[in-house]
């Protein structure tokens, strides 16, 4: 994990994102080499999770290419091209389970 995605998990890291997972799409999907997954306790946390996120890599120089879901703020995607970041709040993410629907991900270690 290098670069802007690993900047992406630490901001969600710094806005206490829950059930924080990365999972390795590279030869699996034609769209995305990584999502990020995880979970807000609220409307407002998972805005703030995406918000810290997209502010974090701004600074970087990167925009996402996409951003949906926001206003709602039950399930945020945020498209950067080569990673993905999904923030759920827990209901949505049992609902869509995107860790079943990709099982054959590898997992990426996250640092603490």
């Amino acid at each position: 994990m290098t670069g802007h995605l690993e900047e992406a998990v630490r901001a969600a890291q710094g806005r206490k994102a829950l059930d924080l997972r990365v999972l390795n799409l590279e030869g699996i999907s034609s769209f995305t080499d990584f999502f990020v997954i995880c979970s807000g306790t609220s409307t407002r946390h998972t805005q703030a999770i995406c918000d810290a996120i997209v502010q974090e890599l701004k600074k970087k120089g990167t925009a996402p290419a996409h951003l949906e879901g926001y206003a709602q703020a039950e399930w945020i995607l945020v498209d950067y091209l080569n990673f993905v970041v999904h923030i759920f709040l827990e209901r949505a993410r049992e609902f869509y389970d995107l860790e079943r629907l990709w099982k054959k991900a590898a997992r990426v270690p996250i640092a603490d």
